[in-house]
């Protein structure tokens, strides 16, 4: 019998431990049928109304005809809230104005339109701040096909016919999630009208020069906003940028030196006004400065409606009474000369009777 090694007190205290007991594996049911149920059945309402399908996309990024990411989709859509909200819009051809020279213009026509605000009371039915009134350059190609967009295409009735119902109650809702707008991420679905919709882009592809602003968009162009159609601001801006004596005279020199500036009359002269859009319609050089010239603003073309169309009322009135006085004095007098020839036949009979 050989004898065991020697062992250290630790390993001997180790060996001496008891060793756990081994567990057993968890015996699962052998039959389906004699498992307990755990999940609990849905409700009523789940079973009866199924939930929407998610959407693939995010709700403010549709898919569009042209990759979002790029900086000329960004300009579109730009051009078209611009040109939806704007009812009052400047159209300039600036030659190569330098950085110095733009910040001349600009704050120039800053003060003047704050010098117009002082003026005016805030109380005033066409009181525009001074701060929402802003000139900005614009990419001609790209502002014309939001131009065009614009113009020539109405999303609502297309979004109407073209947008099936996504109601999973309705028994024209499809059973897949393929047909529902808001699931399919497909640039060509016609249920997507926004501004860079393919829909729109080839609603609008065959309207290119047909716009009368078209052919004004060209070379490097600004463009000066309103928020609101205002004569009274329209002429300030107008005697800034495109002074014309003697409705849209410039500013005198005591009054405002900083406008004699080199630098400001040396960006000034680079810039050519060539039109405008009010409330979608475009107007010429000669027809902008009319209506910046409109003495009182909009309450006084009202004022000048109203009294054109009174003096037309009275006119006709005149002319309808006129007609029917004429008419009276006819009958009245054939009727005396009657009555005057009536008159000396009537008395010899009286006479030969007596």
């Amino acid at each position: 019998m050989q004898a065991r090694p020697p062992v250290c007190a630790r390993c001997s205290r180790l060996l001496s431990q008891k060793k756990p007991p081994r567990q057993q594996p968890r015996q699962h049911p052998k039959y389906l049928s004699t498992a307990s149920a755990i999940t609990p059945s849905p409700p009523l309402d789940q079973t009866i109304v199924s939930v929407p399908p998610i959407s693939r996309y995010p709700p403010t990024q549709p898919p569009s005809h042209r990759p979002p990411e790029f900086r000329k989709s960004q300009l579109h859509r730009q051009y078209t809230s611009l040109l939806r909200s704007t009812p009052l819009m400047l159209l300039f051809q600036h030659n190569n104005l330098k950085a110095n020279e733009w910040m001349a213009v600009r704050r120039e026509l800053a003060t003047a339109l704050r010098t117009h605000d002082t003026d005016s009371p805030e109380k005033d039915p066409q009181y525009i701040p001074s701060d929402s009134i802003k000139i900005q350059i614009i990419q001609s190609r790209i502002f014309s096909a939001a131009l065009r967009v614009v113009e020539y295409w109405d999303p609502s009735p297309q979004s109407q016919k073209a947008a099936p119902s996504s109601d999973p109650l309705d028994p024209s809702t499809q059973s897949s999630a393929s047909g529902i707008p808001n699931a399919t991420p497909s640039p060509s679905d016609p249920a997507f009208t926004h501004a860079l919709s393919r829909t729109a882009h080839a609603a609008v592809a065959a309207r290119k020069k047909s716009h009368p602003l078209t052919p004004l968009l060209s070379g490097p162009l600004a463009i000066l906003t309103f928020p609101a159609v205002s004569p009274p601001h329209m002429k300030t801006a107008l005697s800034i940028l495109a002074p014309r004596a003697p409705n849209f005279p410039a500013p005198k020199r005591r009054v405002n030196p900083g406008y004699h500036d080199l630098v400001t009359q040396a960006g000034l002269q680079k810039l050519l006004l060539l039109g405008a859009r009010v409330e979608g319609t475009v107007f010429d050089t000669e027809g902008t400065r009319w209506v910046g010239g409109i003495e009182g603003g909009l309450e006084g073309l009202r004022g000048q409606l109203v009294g054109l169309l009174q003096g037309f009322g009275a006119g006709l009135t005149g002319a309808l009474e006129g007609a029917g006085r004429s008419l009276y004095f006819t009958v009245e007098g054939r009727r005396l000369m009657l009555e005057e020839e009536n008159g000396p036949a009537k008395g010899a009979e009286e006479e030969g009777t007596t």
